[in-house]
């Protein structure tokens, strides 16, 4: 571990304007390390780097199979170092070593599946009739700013610096002040894999400074953000200004519906996965279960007997896949969550299991089942963000949609049952960019993820990604004759 992490500007590792950040270690509480912390004139530095890549053609000019192969490369190069940046990320990030091993394989596919669609964007001829000759072809936009957030900082920097670098785009990408230190690895992929210098920057910088310098920079042609509502409402005005396309994910407060004919012993798996990975810190969480009358006590019964399954510990003591959760992020985020759960028992909710911080350093929170919930609390309402699941009751089927609805997001869903029918049914009266059917998180890179209202819009993860970053140009020629 480093004493001091530096920003990465133009091809160089370079100190911020702003001076240095600390770095602490979730895990334990203590201090891990400093990072360079930017400011506005460090953004415009970022900006017209790589504003100058793009003006060149050194990105957009290339065979799209080349600029795949380099990408493609980030990707392995991530794998290469695995064992060297998987310690850093629970370190900074509070995760067990185990699952920052998955997220960082998380980080390579995705470079991996973009570099595969390089060549795959392509334009058409549209038939005008004798004499003219038309077509239309796709650009990249230029300069793609890009705002990561601190619950996966690896995998979301993949995310969007693959899909841009494969389309032709230069990249300034501003890392969460939380968690920045395991981003100097993409700067070291671009390197290795030849990308030219100022095609990738990284850069540490707090939101009102450097964010918004980011946001509101006039040669910031797209912009993409992953955060909370009240920021993305910020960046997303900011953009407006500049009139820049964005692409936001703002979280959600997601349910799952289970029916009296689901597989209760298979979904422990689901909600093992779905609220409890990354101590519940992931937009996508499984933060609501909203379950049949006839099957509540014994599927409480159940979801409580995972969360006590459960052994919290530090990260690094945690290398082992396993049935095991770490600290969030921080100590305000875990007070947030616990401040979030005392209040939902004030207001009529039960703790069956966790509800508290732990007695030891770092920002631990047990894991916690709330039941007694209902539509109207301000826990069935709200983002918790940690390891905090609610459950609700329903008795028909109606009432289950109208309750997962019942809230300003719309990220995912998902429906437990065996009747085709009825699971069909309710994915289309989801309101929710992804539904899934009998398995939290079914899908991967190649499938679509973006929301409905307060969770966003624009799409990330699968082809439609690929045309967040480019714009279309149409080419009409008069012919002679």
């Amino acid at each position: 571990m480093k004493d001091y992490w530096q920003n990465y500007i133009d091809g160089a590792f370079v100190d911020g304007g702003a001076g240095r950040i600390d770095v602490t270690n979730p895990g334990t509480g203590e201090h891990l390390a400093q990072h360079a912390l930017a400011d506005a004139a460090d953004v415009d530095r970022a900006v017209l780097a790589a504003k100058r890549v793009h003006q060149s053609g050194a990105l957009s000019d290339l065979r799209p199979v080349e600029r795949g192969r380099m990408v493609q490369a980030m990707g392995r190069y991530l794998l290469e170092q695995i064992d060297e940046i998987a310690p850093i990320l629970t370190q900074e990030q509070g995760k067990p070593l185990w699952e920052s091993r998955i997220e960082i394989e998380g980080a390579a596919r995705y470079f991996e599946y973009y570099g595969n669609q390089a060549e795959t964007v392509e334009g058409r001829s549209i038939p005008l009739g004798r004499g003219y000759f038309d077509f239309t072809t796709y650009e990249p936009f230029g300069v793609s700013a890009q705002i990561i957030p601190w619950n996966y900082p690896i995998e979301m920097t993949a995310r969007s610096l693959s899909a841009a670098l494969a389309t032709g785009n230069a990249c300034v990408i501003k890392t969460p002040e939380l968690t920045p230190l395991s981003n100097a690895w993409f700067a070291q992929a671009a390197e290795a894999v030849g990308l030219p210098s100022g095609a990738v920057n990284i850069l540490c910088g707090l939101g009102h400074t450097a964010g918004a310098a980011l946001t509101a920079h006039p040669d910031v042609n797209q912009i993409v953000f992953t955060g909370s509502v009240q920021t993305g409402i910020a960046i997303a005005t900011a953009a407006a200004q500049n009139v820049v396309p964005c692409v936001l994910e703002l979280g959600g407060k997601s349910a799952a519906i289970v029916h009296s004919d689901a597989d209760l012993a298979a979904f422990e798996n689901d909600v093992r996965w779905g609220i409890f990975f990354n101590a519940g810190q992931v937009c996508s969480a499984m933060s609501r279960v909203i379950v049949h009358d006839s099957v509540h006590d014994q599927l409480v019964e159940r979801i409580a007997g995972v969360a006590n399954g459960l052994k919290v510990l530090p990260g690094m003591e945690q290398p082992e896949f396993g049935s095991t959760m770490g600290a969030m992020v921080s100590d305000a985020q875990r007070d947030r969550a616990e401040a979030m759960v005392a209040r939902a028992v004030a207001q009529g909710a039960k703790a069956v299991t966790g509800g508290h911080k732990l007695n030891r350093p770092g920002a631990f929170l047990e894991p916690t089942v709330l039941t007694d919930v209902t539509p109207d609390m301000d826990i069935a309402q709200q983002e918790v963000f940690g390891p905090v699941l609610s459950v609700l009751r329903f008795s028909e089927d109606e009432q289950a949609i109208e309750i997962a609805n019942g809230t300003p997001y719309g990220l995912v869903g998902g429906v437990f049952t065996s009747d085709l029918d009825r699971a069909t049914t309710a994915a289309r009266k989801i309101r929710a960019g992804q539904v899934f059917v009998n398995e939290w998180y079914a899908g991967g890179v190649e499938t679509p993820f973006g929301g409905y209202g307060q969770s966003g819009y624009g799409r990330e993860k699968g082809r439609e990604a690929l045309w967040n970053y480019v714009q279309t140009k149409n080419v009409a020629i008069k012919l002679k004759g």
